[in-house]
């Protein structure tokens, strides 16, 4: 299937038009309260999704795009990014998507860098984090197949 791609007049991103396969994280708070747990190793609550410990408590992040969660349990809050391959991420979310999405593709670390603008050493660091959060779910669900 060929995938077209727009070019934005204010940088070198290039846009997806095939939302189809569009990343979760992509959408600034696309994720509903029910997807998310409490990451606190010591909390009783720990890994519960949907258990109703925790909820949306304030905003974080450039532009106020990231939710905060609130655990009622521990009574720790965190992003709605921790756990995942935009944790700590400086890049907008839409570039960092389009650096893993190049890759994803069969780009190299060269031209992905050309093409969207990012350091190869940035590039390289997104790599790593995306392939340990897939390593991490494909253990996860291979665990509870049968």
């Amino acid at each position: 299937m060929n995938t077209l791609y727009r070019i934005p007049k204010e940088g070198m991103v290039s846009n997806r038009v095939d939302a189809s396969r569009a990343c979760a994280m992509s959408e600034p708070s696309g994720l509903s309260i029910e997807h998310h747990f409490c990451h606190n190793s010591a909390c009783p609550d720990h890994g519960k999704r949907g258990h109703g410990n925790v909820y949306f408590r304030g905003w974080s992040g450039r532009g106020k795009l990231i939710r905060r969660i609130y655990c009622r349990t521990c009574k720790k809050s965190y992003s709605e990014r921790k756990g995942t391959a935009f944790e700590r991420s400086r890049l907008p979310t839409d570039k960092a998507v389009s650096v893993l999405d190049h890759l994803r593709e069969g780009c190299g670390i060269r031209a992905t860098s050309r093409l969207t603008g990012v350091s190869r050493d940035t590039i390289s660091r997104y790599l790593a984090l995306a392939g340990d959060q897939a390593r991490g779910l494909h253990d996860e669900l291979v665990a509870f197949s049968p």
